[in-house]
């Protein structure tokens, strides 16, 4: 025989909104709503605002993960969508022209080390993409971003998912024992940020990160250089004041931002050059030789010379800003 439901009491459901009612007093009792901390000239009001601004932006244009992403946010999808836009960019809106293809390796993990310009990581991200079409058998390079770049808003998932990694060691360790490619800059933040009229003029290569960092893991050296991201967007000044509110080191004063607003930080259709060189023999050491701070240092001045002779030639390819000779 099927057994017959008990009615609801209402003395029950009476019951139950009243112990809802005193778990929430509970609640309101031992975590009080923080009062609004008020000053004069409303400066705490102004910056609690900035707070929840940059909390907003944070995370406008999350879309949900794919399943193609690899551990360090590259993803397929994203790169099978922007690809045609990548090659305009490349072909028609850069003009990008490319030497030295056939320096890079078939298979095996492989360091290249470029010179560095803009504020935006456009110089990666075009190496990246034209060294992946040239050979379409090897898994897409990495690109190495600055820190606080990489801490902006929309910047981490939208440079991850194009193949940009956080630059430090442990990821440029963990790209290399897997065989794959990794571009890597070594005048850092001081070749991005550097004004228009030091454009092309290399800054110092650290303390040899790249060097120690190929000797320990049997990488081979390539040397880069790169004409054509100085002017696509040329540093004027740095506003550092301005740029404080926000959370950012300073902000870039070119020929169209801020003047133009967010458009000023399309980038100009300037000629692109890359040359790739010989690979740097470092055959003769070995993991060991990473501790020789006398070696380290010649090498790394050798890796510097090569790459600035490489940015050297690649501006003589070119007749002007504007075209290729």
């Amino acid at each position: 025989m099927a057994s017959q439901e008990r009615p609801v009491d209402p003395h029950d459901i009476a019951d139950l909104h009243g112990a809802l009612d005193e778990l929430r007093d509970e609640i309101r009792l031992r975590f009080p709503a923080e009062p609004a901390v008020r000053s004069r000239g409303g400066a705490s009001e102004l910056e609690a605002l900035l707070a929840a601004v940059r909390r907003r932006i944070g995370t406008l244009g999350m879309v949900e993960r794919s399943g193609a992403i690899d551990e360090f946010g590259l993803d397929e999808d994203v790169l099978r969508r922007v690809r045609p836009l990548l090659d305009a960019l490349v072909d028609r809106y850069w003009r990008l022209h490319l030497v030295g293809r056939e320096y890079v390796p078939e298979r095996g993990p492989c360091l290249l080390v470029a010179n560095h310009s803009g504020v935006l990581p456009f110089d990666g991200l075009v190496l990246s993409h034209a060294i992946e079409r040239e050979h379409p058998h090897r898994e897409r390079p990495r690109f190495l971003v600055a820190d606080w770049l990489m801490s902006l808003p929309f910047a981490h998932a939208t440079l991850a998912q194009l193949g940009g990694v956080r630059a430090c060691r442990e990821n440029a360790e963990r790209l290399l024992a897997s065989k794959r490619m990794l571009i890597a800059f070594p005048e850092g933040g001081k070749g991005a940020t550097k004004v228009f009229r030091e454009r092309y003029r290399l800054q110092r290569f650290g303390r040899g990160g790249v060097v120690r960092l190929a000797l320990e893991m049997g990488a081979p050296l390539l040397p880069v250089g790169i004409v054509g991201a100085e002017e696509a967007h040329p540093l004027l000044a740095k506003l550092t004041v301005a740029a404080r509110p926000l959370g950012l080191p300073f902000l870039p004063l070119t020929p169209t931002f801020p003047l133009l607003g967010p458009l000023g930080l399309l980038p100009l259709p300037s000629q692109w050059v890359i040359r790739i060189g010989e690979p740097i023999s470092l055959e003769p050491y070995d993991a060991r030789s990473a501790s020789d701070e006398l070696l380290v240092a010649e090498l790394n001045e050798q890796v510097r010379t090569r790459v600035g002779s490489l940015v050297d030639a690649a501006l003589r390819d070119r007749d002007s800003v504007w075209s290729v000779g």
